[in-house]
């Protein structure tokens, strides 16, 4: 039986600046360093973002970029806020697809390892009433 998420890992070419970007526009908390000890494949650090563990392992990142993503639930009024986060730190903002009223608003961007994220306001029961309608 699933009993939930364990955890989600990204590999990354630089650990210092992808958990500078996680902490900035996604509140991550570092709650794990290995230093130069490797227990699993390279120096790896872990982090809560919201009660979800996101692991993060140094290694080569992606050779390109797709739209295989992962969203974060954000509140409406904390969008803006969070587009400047992601505009400060210079992160390739992807234009969002068309949306229809009620859907929600979304904030692609991509990280600097290729990996796509979505801040996303709205949540699954409120897009199910908008596309039965």
């Amino acid at each position: 039986m699933i009993e939930g998420l364990s955890h989600m890992t990204f590999i990354v070419k630089d650990l210092d600046r992808t958990e500078a970007f996680l902490s900035s526009v996604l509140d991550a908390r570092r709650i794990y360093d290995s230093g130069d000890e490797t227990f699993s494949l390279s120096k790896e650090r872990f982090f809560d973002i919201a009660g979800l563990w996101v692991a993060t392992m140094q290694g080569d990142p992606l050779p390109s970029k797709t739209y295989n993503h992962i969203a974060f639930k954000i509140p409406p009024e904390d969008y803006d806020r969070r587009l400047a986060k992601v505009e400060a730190l210079q992160l390739d903002i992807l234009e969002s697809r068309s949306r229809v009223d009620g859907e929600g608003l979304s904030l692609y961007f991509y990280d600097y390892d290729n990996h796509l994220f979505e801040l996303h306001t709205g949540t699954l029961s409120e897009r199910l009433a908008r596309y039965t309608q």
